[in-house]
């Protein structure tokens, strides 16, 4: 290959290091106007009365919008269309938006919002999940037949019901452990803005830095009762995504709004702090495990609960409650399989989706409790991980298909680069390695929208010249997505990469594609793009074969000729000849995921075309007078399938590596209600990068990176994903790392001095060397849709549907 698994500078690199490309708030255009938003200062409350005359008149203001304007609700998921541009009647958390003011500059719409007047009549906060399977009422959505529960959830994987409980009771061990990951936030560099415009036909146009358009497109036409043909929806280029800009906004629907309302151009660009009242980061959730083992380090079955803290609005979290269970069987074997989830809402931001989305929290204490079974076992954690890997082509117990697999390569790859055999449990105190796996999907099997058509698509356009044009609805968040379309173009026909026009993200000129998230854009872009560009070949190669009197299949395409033996052309003079048989050159490429084998209801969640594997061994000092922790180090190795650019792939390890560290050590989204004698709300304790700590460039350890390399047939020339799974293990391996520096089980996301030296003061004082939560409550589980796995003879489908448990509501 020529182009595929070679280093080479990114397609887009010379214009994002020059300062040339075109961000969404770097966007003007004649006769522009600014918006911004007057948020709720409230956690929960009704809305009496809003009035905004003051702010109407103020000089400069062109536009006042309320709730009042937009009548119809959105939301990213079909069963949680909840939210609305602008709240009519009931904010449910601190900075959900109520007005906007529109004006000619961003100075003056900002002192027109505190003209504005709301009353509110405030409600009773529900702060935390147990407060909301507490409390029933007050709703803060009524559509919740559950009091404040948004979802229910229950699965068992067995050839009969309770045959999960009886095999772990049966085991050699049971292990039964709780473990908290607290929720953090995305901390993209560049916030959310937009920029909306009607063009000289009415027809809307948005900028937006999303990682969506698609949804978006569709949300737009809904909310603004607009055909969709009348709406464009453009994603720039994003300053950093990591599934923050995965939602359908409230700013996007407003300022398309406002724009068509006053027929300019409207801009709106979030600050810091509204980026932080948004949210859509990391679900806090509180899980147990409970795990039976063979005396000989085999899984006989798991039962797993999570208890999910929503926040406000529905957002992605049905998808994001199964995520929390449903990838707990593609790493290791486990023939049965238990899992209940629950997500409540509460009043504060609403949570989504996060790099891994919903898989860190349940890998965190997987991995940590694999630990614990092989301290009680007396084995090496490392060899106990590799005796229990799952098989290549296998079916997991909930109906999973795995493909390839290079976990097992994975593991002994870091323990040889970091020796950890002849350093685990053998340094001397406060010095400490830790290991960890972790698996991620390479594209969810299902679409948001049920729907069979295809996922992504890919148009290629070649014209006399040589130029060869790509146009695709996927999004560049920074990832390299667009390198990834264009090193796959070029290598099927032979070109320079460099020589590929690549349109991207723009519903208006490109087809379809589902977006940036989920990982899924390397396998299914990647495939609908070999689909269209191996067309051209084909019809190139019909052309040239009779020019230069050879079979098709005998002609090589490389180093932009098409060449047999001595003879070739250049592939301008190909595509020539190609365009005077066929006419003008072009052709579509698509993908459509597999069908998913399993058939029961909530099966979509989980399927992918290809999984990746990661392991990571991390090096931990730890000061026991202060509790202070130092990573020198860190050894991670990644299933790759193949690499289509080492260097954009390595970035994407080494991201992920310092975003598991930094949620692992200091990252938290946390909250606190005010004293009482001020009020009852709850409120941000951490709405700035003033308060909120993540890691800087000073705190980053060394990075050994090793991209193992294991073809997936299911995927563009073997690639698999690389944007999200190496961020897995990074957390698990840190807690572990430390408990064998010092001797003590942090078992809480993120893991902070205080409570490392809390820890030690137990262990000193003879009592368990612990901290994390202590108890998990009572929560209304379903009765499980009970469905056999591949080798009890099951056939993918559910025996029994799952039961909606009864609860009683009264007043609070």
């Amino acid at each position: 290959m020529k182009v595929i698994g070679k280093p080479r500078r990114r397609v887009d690199g010379r214009a994002k290091v020059t300062g040339h490309t075109r961000f969404a708030d770097d966007l003007v255009l004649p006769r522009m106007l600014h918006m911004r938003l007057l948020r709720s200062p409230h956690p929960h409350a009704h809305i009496q009365s809003l009035d905004a005359e003051r702010a109407r008149k103020y000089p400069g203001v062109h536009l006042v919008l309320t709730g009042k304007d937009f009548p119809v609700s959105f939301g990213i998921l079909p069963v949680t269309q909840d939210e609305y541009p602008l709240a009519p009647e009931h904010v449910r958390y601190v900075g959900d938006p109520v007005a906007a003011v529109v004006a000619k500059d961003e100075q003056t719409a900002s002192e027109a919002l505190d003209l504005i007047e709301v009353k509110y009549k405030l409600l009773k906060t529900i702060s935390d999940p147990i407060e909301a399977l507490q409390n029933a009422e007050p709703r803060i959505h009524a559509y919740s037949e559950l009091g404040n529960i948004h979802r229910l959830q229950a699965f068992e994987f067995a050839g009969r019901s309770n045959e999960v409980s009886e095999a772990i009771d049966a085991s050699d061990h049971v292990f039964e452990d709780l473990f908290f990951y607290e929720g953090n936030t995305h901390l993209p560099i560049e916030q959310h803005a937009s920029v909306a415009e009607v063009d000289g036909e009415g027809k809307l146009t948005l900028w937006s830095s999303t990682q969506v358009p698609h949804y978006v497109h569709r949300s737009l036409a809904r909310v603004l009762q607009l055909p969709p043909t009348q709406i464009r929806v453009i994603a720039t280029p994003n300053g950093g995504g990591f599934g923050g800009k995965c939602d359908v906004c409230n700013h996007e629907m407003v300022v398309a709004k406002a724009t068509m309302v006053l027929g300019r151009p409207v801009k709106v660009c979030l600050n810091r702090e509204e980026v932080f009242y948004m949210h859509r980061g990391r679900h806090p959730v509180l899980m147990k495990f409970r795990t039976g083992v063979t005396r000989d380090g085999k899984l006989t079955g798991m039962h797993l609960q999570t208890l999910v803290d929503g926040g406000g609005y529905g957002s992605y979290g049905v998808a994001s409650t199964f995520y929390t269970g449903a990838l707990q069987t593609v790493t290791y074997e486990l023939p049965r399989y238990k899992f209940e989830a629950a997500r409540v809402f509460t009043n504060k931001p609403p949570c989504g989706p996060k790099r891994g989305h919903g898989t860190p929290q349940p890998r965190f204490g997987q991995e940590i409790q694999l630990d614990r079974i092989a301290e009680k076992l007396g084995m090496d954690p490392a060899e106990l991980r590799l005796g229990m890997i799952v098989k290549p082509d296998s079916l997991t117990a909930n109906w999973l298909k795995i493909g390839s697999i290079g976990l097992a390569e994975c593991i002994n790859q870091v323990v040889a680069r970091s020796s950890f055999k002849d350093r685990y449990r053998k340094l001397p105190f406060g010095r400490g390695v830790g290991l960890a796996c972790g698996s991620y999907l390479c594209g969810a099997g299902l679409p948001i929208y049920w729907n069979k058509m295809p996922q992504s698509g890919v148009q290629l356009l070649v014209d006399r010249s040589g130029q060869v044009t790509v146009f695709c609805g996927a999004t560049e968040i920074g990832q390299g997505s667009d390198d990834v379309l264009v090193a796959i173009v070029a290598e099927v026909l032979g070109i320079d990469p460099f020589s590929v026009r690549c349109i991207t993200g723009d519903t208006g000129i490109t087809p379809v594609d589902l977006g940036s998230y989920s990982s899924r854009v390397t396998v299914m872009m990647g495939n609908a793009a070999l689909q269209a560009s191996e067309k051209i070949r084909q019809m190139i190669a019909e052309t040239v074969s009779g020019e230069l009197g050879v079979a098709p299949d005998k002609l090589a395409f490389a180093n932009g000729r098409v060449t047999f033996g001595d003879k070739s052309l250049t592939f301008a003079e190909a595509a020539g000849l190609a365009e005077e048989k066929f006419g003008t050159l072009g052709s579509v490429g698509s993908y459509r995921p597999p069908r998913a084998p399993g058939r029961f209801k909530g099966a979509g969640v989980g399927p992918s075309p290809a999984y990746s594997y990661t392991a990571c061994v991390v090096e931990a000092e730890v000061d026991p007078a202060t509790g202070w922790i130092t990573v020198p180090k860190i050894w991670i190795a990644h299933d790759i399938g193949r690499t289509i650019n080492p260097v954009l792939a390595r970035g994407q390890v080494e991201g992920s590596v310092y975003m598991g560290l930094s949620e692992a050590l200091m990252e938290e989204q946390v909250f606190r209600r005010l004293p009482p004698k001020l009020s009852h709300a709850l409120v941000h304790k951490i709405p700035s990068l003033l308060e909120y700590k993540s890691l800087t460039s000073l705190d980053m350890p060394e990075v050994d990176t090793v991209l193992v390399e294991d073809p997936d047939p299911n995927c563009p020339f073997g690639a698999k994903e690389v944007g999200q799974g190496p961020l897995l293990p990074v957390m698990p391996a840190v807690a572990n790392a430390i408990y064998d520096a010092v001797g003590v089980r942090i078992d809480e996301i993120p893991i902070t001095p205080d409570k490392v030296l809390k820890a030690l003061e137990l262990k000193a004082a003879g009592k368990e060397a612990r901290v994390g939560p202590s108890a998990f409550p009572a929560v209304p589980y379903p009765q499980p849709v009970e469905v056999a796995p591949p080798w009890e003879g099951g056939d993918g489908n559910a025996r029994k549907g799952a039961e909606k448990p009864k609860l009683k509501v009264s007043a609070a």
